[in-house]
């Protein structure tokens, strides 16, 4: 992060904080979502004024015309840390001169496919690397990431459970 951006991030959070302590309503934020076919296997996601094309490989049906849903999962993960990344090292300090971000998932289509009912549908494995480098010590890098993994609130999706409740509209 560059010197310009030093204290910015860390404003929000001074923001965020005050509002909170007036309020804890203040806390409560609602995101949204929603998602119609495309294509054989694909979608198209809007949140907000945003949109999402996701699609498979054609050895999973698609036409790959864009990232599978999975490819969606691991680089909102990605994106997520590089958000927290960025806002604790405003926070705690730490200079980042460049951040760069890699993910992997390990995935048994026996899940999905339903050809093995012992198998999860989802990912067994993530492995995140990240290539950190700046002028602080290893030290205070390794308390950085240590502070990203405990508030990234993608990476608390995966490591803790979310209730998740379907509601059926047949019309």
């Amino acid at each position: 992060m560059t010197a310009s951006t030093t204290g910015a991030l860390t404003a929000i959070i001074d923001v965020t904080r005050d509002a909170v302590t007036r309020n804890t309503a203040n806390a409560h934020v609602v995101f949204s979502a929603s998602a119609v076919p495309q294509g054989t296997v694909g979608s198209v996601t809007t949140a907000r004024q945003h949109k999402l094309a996701v699609d498979e490989p054609p050895t999973l049906g698609g036409e790959d015309t864009a990232i599978n849903p999975v490819e969606a999962y691991l680089g909102a993960l990605l994106a997520c840390q590089v958000v927290t990344y960025r806002f604790y090292a405003d926070k705690l300090g730490v200079t980042i001169d460049e951040l760069a971000l890699s993910a992997e998932g390990d995935l048994d289509v026996r899940g999905f496919f339903g050809l093995d009912e012992s198998v999860r549908p989802g990912f067994t494995a993530v492995r995140v690397t990240v290539n950190i480098s700046g002028p602080d010590s290893e030290e205070r890098y390794r308390e950085l990431t240590d502070t990203v993994d405990a508030h990234c609130p993608v990476l608390d999706l995966t490591q803790n459970p979310t209730p998740v409740t379907t509601t059926l509209v047949v019309g």
